[in-house]
Parts: structure tokens; sequence; C-alpha cells
């Protein structure tokens, strides 16, 4: 059996992470799947899906740490194109990735005490991004 549903959020700022691991656990229990697979993916460019601890330290770790490594500037190739001044969001979506897939067990995903599902916001501009939850299994 496949499941698929699509959720929306609405972000407001460059590294705004949501945690939206009730939402997805919902649509777990929805689908009826007992033992199978859910996949979590953003639709776009400049978002990505993680896994992580979701509290208050690590949701500005994150951000930060990415800002650090990919930081923004004027001087990336994206900047020649577009001079939409996000070619640093579109980098560091790619590099944290766009899904995440997490295992189903007993009409539960697997996730271990301290992990949650988030998106985090690359752009660096409001957004209202769908993400699609497609759950298979029997």
């Amino acid at each position: 059996m496949t499941f698929q549903q699509t959720i929306e959020i609405s972000t407001h700022q460059h590294g705004e992470m949501t945690d939206i691991t009730p939402r997805i656990h919902r649509l777990v229990e929805t689908s009826g799947v007992q033992t199978g697979i859910c996949n979590i993916f953003n639709v776009g460019s400049t978002g990505a899906i993680g896994a992580i601890e979701f509290e208050p330290g690590l949701e500005k770790d994150l951000p930060g740490l990415l800002d650090r490594v990919i930081p923004p500037s004027l001087n990336y190739g994206h900047e020649n194109t577009w001079h939409d001044g996000n070619g640093h969001s579109h980098l560091q979506a790619t590099v944290m990735g766009p899904s995440l897939t997490v295992p189903i067990t007993h009409n539960t995903p697997i996730l271990g005490n301290w992990q949650q599902i988030f998106h985090l916001e690359c752009d660096i501009k409001r957004r209202t991004r769908e993400i699609i939850v497609t759950i298979t299994g029997d």
C-alpha cells in the first residue's frame, strides 16, 4: 500500500527550523501502514529536511554552522545569473538534502528518544513550503 499527502508550513526567515514530527506521526497513523517506510520531501531548492534533537541550542547551532561553512555572499555564481542574494541558500539546502526516510514499525515512525524530524528554511525570505509525505508498506 502507498499513501501520500502534502503538508504545508509557512516560514519567516533564513535559518528557521520547524519541528514537523507530530504531523508525520499523524500521517503514519492515518495511513494504516504497520511496517514500511515514510519519506518526507521538501519541494523546492532552498529548503531541507532532517532529523535532530529539536531543542533551542541545536535550533540555533545548525543554521549557525551552515552560515559559517557556506556564508551569505554575493560572490556565488548563482548571483551572477539571478542577483537574488540567495546563492548560499541553494548550497546549504543541497548539503543538508531535501528528504529523509524513516522506518515504520507497528504503525509508528521509528525515531530515537531525542530525535525529531525538522524542516530548515535556507532561503532569505518568507516561504510557504510544500512537503510531500509518502508512506509505503504493509
